[in-house]
């Protein structure tokens, strides 16, 4: 009968191997790549942020008419 021991030396967590086999450079371009893609997105969200808009004025408002009834119709144009 074989018995197998393991010490702490050679039992490794699944956390640990994965630590261990991680490429550094992979690493490394993943960040680069995180750090432009919220740099891109701060810099979209501050043009938004800066470009001028107009509401519209109350003279727009005024010369559109909402509703008419039959006291209020516009009078009507001789042609």
């Amino acid at each position: 009968m074989k018995t197998q021991t393991t010490t702490s030396e050679q039992f490794e967590s699944t956390y640990a191997l994965i630590l261990r086999s991680e490429e550094k450079e992979r690493g490394v371009s993943e960040a680069l790549i995180y750090l432009l893609l919220i740099l891109s997105a701060v810099f979209s969200i501050w043009q938004v942020a800066r470009q001028p808009f107009q509401l519209p004025t109350g003279s727009i408002m005024r010369n559109a008419p909402i509703a008419h009834t039959a006291d209020t119709q516009p009078a009507a144009r001789d042609a």
